[in-house]
C-alpha cells in the first residue's frame, strides 16, 4: 500500500506550559496530507510515536509548528527541519522522516569535536543532502547507541542524545570490529528493535567470487581462482604468466603479491608489502617463495587470482571502479565510474597506495579508439549492475552499494577484478555539490525508512 510522500517544513515554538502538546498545522499542509479534520494527532519521528492534538493554523505553505518540549521528547535538536512525510489515516499517524544514522568508529574524546576519519567529508555531503531533500542526519559509533552521537550545526559536530533511527548505514571501518562479540550483540539489539541497517559488512574475495562463479554466463568475465595452498599455487603458476595473492579479507591493495614467471622458469616477486619489496628480490621456485610469504599467511585465508594484461595508461597499471546504488525503487544504478591509474612502479591502482583518478572515456580512447571505447564503456555499465544485482541477492542482509572494480584486458574484454561493499567516497569531484552516488544514498535511506514503517504497522 503506498501513501503521499511530501515535504514539510518542522518549526520549533516555545511552549505555553511543561505539558504542551499542541501542534499547529497550516491549512494547506491539512490538505496535502489528506488529514481530515480529526483534532487527535499521532506524530512520528525515528521509532518514536507521541499523541498530540493539532489545530489549524495561519502559517506558510506545508509548515507545522511544534513545541519545544516534544522534539526534546522526541530526542531532537531544538531547530527548524525539512522533513518527509506521510499520512496513515487508519491509525491518525503522521510519519516524518527519515531519520538517518551513520555508523562508524572514529577516536572517541569528549573535549574535542569528533573527526570521521577518511569518510568524514562525506558525513558533511550527506548531512547537506539530507538537509535538502528531507530527514534527519547524525553519525555515531555501536557502542555510545542511544547514548552519543552527532549532529552537524553551524559546521560544527555536536553531541546529543539521538533517537532511534530508521534505517543505519554502516561505514564501520574495521572488519576486525565487525567480527567482535560486542558488535555481534549491537547487530542483535537492532535486530530486536527491527531497525534495518544496510552494508552490513564487509566482503570477503572469495566469497564474492564463488556467488558470481555460479552465475554461468559471467564466468568468462571471471580471472581463475582459488584459495592458497602450495598445491594450487603450483596448479595456477604453472598455467598463468602472472599471478595474485591476495588476502580474502583485504582491502585499499595492502598485502598484495605479484608473481611473475620469467624465461627461467623461476619467478619474480612485487608487492605491496614493503618488508618483501626491500628484503627479497631476485627470481625464485615456488617452493622458495611459499617459504618467503609463509609468515605473512599467519593461516589466514588468501586466494591465488589469475593475473591478466589489462590496459595501461602511460605504462601504468589501470583498472575501473564503477560505483552503483539502489534508488527509491529499490533498482540497482551506476551512479559514477572513473579509471584508477596506479602510480609510478606500483602495481595496484588503489588510490590509498598514490593511485590517481582520470575520466573513463579518455583512457579508454587512447587505446581502443573512440567508437570501441563508447561501447567497453557502456558494456562496463551492464557488466556493474549484474554483478551487483548477484551479490546484494546471494548475501545476506540488506545491501544498497557496491564499488565494482572491472579491468580491461587488450582486446578491450573486460574481468571482474574485486567487489566491494563499502567502497572509498574519494571517487568522484563533487566541487561542493551533493554528488549522484550521495544522492542515491538518501533515496534508498528513504525508501528503507518509509517502506519499514509501513510494514511495521501493517
Amino acid at each position: 500500500m503506498s501513501f503521499p510522500q511530501i515535504q514539510v517544513i518542522v518549526k520549533p515554538r516555545k511552549p505555553l506550559n511543561k505539558n504542551d502538546c499542541l501542534v499547529q498545522i497550516s491549512e494547506p499542509l491539512f490538505t496535502s496530507l489528506q488529514l481530515g479534520r480529526k483534532l487527535p494527532l499521532n506524530i512520528k519521528v525515528g521509532h518514536k510515536s507521541l499523541q498530540l492534538t493539532a489545530q489549524l493554523a495561519d502559517l506558510d505553505l506545508n509548515t507545522l509548528h511544534i513545541p519545544e518540549n516534544i522534539l526534546k521528547k522526541f530526542c531532537l535538536p531544538v531547530q527548524s527541519y525539512k522533513f518527509q512525510a506521510i499520512y496513515r489515516s487508519e491509525t491518525l499517524t503522521l510519519e516524518l522522516g527519515p531519520v538517518i544514522g551513520l555508523l562508524t568508529d572514529f577516536p572517541s574524546n569528549r573535549q574535542d569535536e569528533p573527526h570521521f576519519r577518511s569518510i568524514h567529508a562525506f558525513c558533511e555531503e550527506l548531512h547537506q543532502g539530507i538537509s535538502e531533500t528531507g530527514g534527519f542526519f547524525y553519525v555515531f559509533a555501536y557502542n555510545e547507541f542511544l547514548n552519543n552521537g552527532f549532529y552537524l550545526s553551524n559546521g560544527k559536530w555536536c553531541p546529543f542524545e539521538h533517537p532511534l533511527p530508521d534505517v543505519i548505514y554502516n561505514r564501520i571501518h574495521s572488519r576486525k570490529l565487525e567480527q567482535s562479540k560486542p558488535f555481534k550483540l549491537f547487530r542483535n539489539r537492532l535486530e530486536t528493535l527491527s531497525i534495518p541497517l544496510f552494508n552490513e559488512r564487509f566482503l570477503s574475495k572469495w566469497e564474492v567470487y564463488n556467488q558470481i562463479f555460479q552465475e554461468k554466463h559471467l564466468f568468462p568475465y571471471l580471472p581463475k581462482t582459488k584459495t592458497y595452498t602450495i598445491e594450487h599455487l603450483h596448479e595456477l603458476a604453472l598455467e598463468c604468466e602472472t599471478v595474485f595473492i591476495k588476502p580474502a579479507h583485504g582491502s585499499q591493495g595492502r598485502n598484495i603479491i605479484k608473481l611473475k614467471k620469467e624465461d627461467d622458469g623461476r619467478y619474480t616477486l612485487q608487492s605491496s608489502i614493503a618488508s618483501l619489496n626491500d628484503n627479497f628480490y631476485g627470481r625464485y621456485s615456488l617452493e622458495e617463495i611459499h617459504h618467503l610469504i609463509k609468515p605473512i599467511l599467519h593461516n589466514r585465508l588468501f586466494i591465488i587470482q589469475q593475473g591478466v594484461e589489462l590496459n595501461k595508461y602511460e605504462s601504468c597499471s589501470m583498472d575501473f571502479r564503477v560505483l552503483c546504488h539502489k534508488n527509491r525503487n529499490n533498482h540497482w544504478q551506476v551512479t559514477s565510474v572513473v579509471a584508477r591509474v596506479a602510480a609510478k612502479d606500483e602495481f595496484v591502482s588503489n588510490i590509498a597506495r598514490g593511485g590517481k583518478m582520470l575520466r573513463p572515456l579518455n583512457v579508454l580512447r587512447t587505446s581502443l579508439g573512440h567508437k570501441k571505447a563508447i561501447e567497453v564503456l557502456a558494456h562496463m555499465k551492464e557488466l556493474a549492475l549484474e554483478t551487483a544485482s548477484i551479490i546484494s541477492i546471494s548475501s545476506t542482509g540488506i545491501t544498497g552499494e557496491l564499488g565494482i572494480d572491472i579491468g580491461v584486458d587488450q582486446e578491450g574484454k573486460l574481468w571482474i577484478i574485486e567487489v566491494n561493499s563499502k567502497p572509498s567516497k574519494n571517487f568522484e569531484d563533487g566541487l561542493g555539490k551533493i554528488r549522484p552516488s550521495a544522492k542515491a544514498l538518501i533515496q534508498f535511506c528513504t525508501m528503507l525508512a518509509f517502506d519499514t514503517m509501513i510494514i511495521k504497522e501493517d
